[in-house]
């Protein structure tokens, strides 16, 4: 126990040194929210990264989906890591980075407004932000506190509002460049404690390395390690899921906000690489030991707080009962670290859609400084929000967390890739993109969950809220009024719908025209 407060207690202090450094360079909204636009490559990619996983796929989608679908479940591994991570940065960042520049908007319900025309666009999409980003943080929390549980044996309560206080502490001192900072410390954690988890679990008895482990899975049930579920049902699980975990991020604002704030165009390929490289091994490791846990249970464990069968708590005993103490502790600081990078980016980005995109459309004339303030407590008020929901665990709140993601990305994917790429994409289109990745998301999701009882239809309904803006906003952009062409070249500058120029070039250009 001394040897894993030890740990705590070191990791702790970094962040709150962390938040201390990047205070002394925030002197402005932008300083806070994005860094001044000057995060360097490494701190980019441990950045997207560390936000991408946080400790739901090592808490809740390691166990379940590796419980499910055994080794199928890599292909998890395959699109998160060339779909979500490499492409999404060979394909958004540099267009992102200049657009956004050029027309001075920090977030992504300004960069609508902006791109559009349209300031009802922007409160639109701000509440949106807000209502399902905080469930998706509490969520966060509450994995956290399960593992704090399991490892430390702090009742949850306590785990919870420690997390709290935490991500208050150093998020609102030294906003994004506190966070870009300590996402390369906590993703050199995550990156060594999946390393010991991998060891400790393919060397246990009961997997004894990895042909072996395989060949015990096949003896339990071929199923288990088939390239592909059986059976059209489970196979459109599986694809809903790679899916949605591997296009989602290209539409969520949370990831979208580290292509804001890279230095150059210079940083992209190097950031783009390390990003990569981070999915595999992070992914690898999760979904690779979820598929593992049918060596280890012969039944799904015990919720202690329901008393139900949870596989929510496969990976906390997996670790808690596995891996020897010092080890147990460190995956603690790997989930932790994954958390607390994913709460700091939800924190920032939903508190921004308050304190940036709705409080400027009411009160313009704040100054600078003013501003800041206002950033930094809403996003008190965030974090406190997220831990009541966390402590009350309302089944309403959970269900909403569940289709989150969809959501969000159903909402923003068509009209913010569409507006980087495509002239022609019309406001109008726009709206109708995101008003049906809203309805389809909420309405099949409530129907699903509190008509037909079965929310394992989440994951396709939220691949459904994304791919159908998709084929429709092109449809309907070419049957409504287009914007103007002086407002076009200001928004696309140098750049045209095919090969980029050089950034530079294209951003002197937009600049001239602006």
């Amino acid at each position: 126990m001394i040897i894993k407060y030890l740990l705590l207690f070191l990791f702790v202090a970094v962040l709150v040194y962390s938040g201390y450094s990047g205070m002394k360079k925030t002197r402005s909204v932008n300083d806070f929210f994005l860094g001044g636009r000057g995060i360097g490559p490494w701190l980019s990619a441990f950045a997207y990264g560390t936000t991408y996983f946080s400790a739901v796929i090592f808490i809740g989608y390691a166990g379940k989906v590796g419980w499910g679908f055994g080794m199928s479940a890599l292909w998890i591994v395959v699109g998160n890591t060339l779909v979500g991570s490499l492409l999404a940065w060979a394909v958004l960042a540099r267009r992102t980075r200049a657009m956004t520049n050029r027309l001075n908007v920090m977030t992504m319900p300004e960069f609508l407004e902006a791109r559009y025309l349209s300031k009802n666009m922007k409160i639109f999409s701000a509440l949106v932000i807000f209502i399902f980003l905080v469930p998706y943080s509490a969520s966060v929390y509450m994995g956290l506190s399960y593992m704090f549980n399991q490892i430390f044996g702090v009742p949850y309560i306590y785990a919870a509002l420690l997390m709290c206080l935490l991500t208050a502490l150093y998020l609102v001192m030294g906003g994004y460049r506190a966070v870009a900072i300590t996402d390369v410390i906590q993703g050199t954690v995550m990156i060594f404690g999946v390393g010991m988890l991998l060891y400790f679990i393919v060397g246990s008895p009961q997997v004894g390395g990895v042909a072996a482990g395989i060949h015990k899975l096949a003896a339990i049930s071929p199923k288990l390690v088939a390239p592909a579920p059986s059976g059209w049902l489970p196979l459109v699980s599986l694809l809903s899921l790679v899916v949605l975990t591997s296009i989602g991020p290209w539409g969520l604002p949370q990831m979208i906000q580290k292509f804001y704030a890279i230095k150059d165009e210079k940083a992209i390929r190097p950031a783009m690489i390390v990003a990569t490289l981070f999915a595999l091994v992070i992914t690898l490791g999760a979904y690779y030991t979820g598929s593992m846990t049918h060596l280890f249970f012969d039944k799904l464990p015990l919720d202690p707080s329901t008393g139900k069968p949870t596989p929510d708590m496969l990976m906390p005993i997996l670790i808690d009962s596995k891996l020897p103490e010092t080890g147990a502790a460190i995956i603690l600081l790997l989930v932790l670290s994954a958390s607390m990078s994913t709460l700091a980016s939800l924190v920032l980005v939903s508190s921004s859609s308050i304190a940036i995109d709705l409080l400027k459309t009411v009160k313009p004339d704040l100054e600078g400084r003013q501003w800041t303030m206002a950033l930094r407590l809403f996003c008190l008020v965030f974090i406190a929000l997220s831990l009541v929901i966390a402590l009350m665990k309302p089944e309403i709140i959970l269900n909403l967390m569940s289709i989150s993601w969809g959501t969000v990305a159903g909402v923003f994917l068509a009209p913010y890739v569409y507006g980087l790429f495509w002239k022609k994409t019309t406001p109008a289109s726009a709206w109708v993109g995101a008003l049906l990745g809203l309805t389809i998301s909420v309405a099949l999701s409530a129907y699903f969950i509190y008509v037909r009882k079965d929310a394992s239809w989440i994951p396709t309904i939220g691949c459904l809220a994304m791919l159908a803006p998709l084929a429709v906003v092109p449809v309907v952009s070419l049957f409504t009024r287009p914007l103007p062409e002086q407002h076009l070249d200001k928004v696309f500058g140098g750049l045209t719908a095919g090969k980029d120029k050089k950034s530079s070039v294209s951003l002197k250009v937009g600049e001239e025209r602006a």
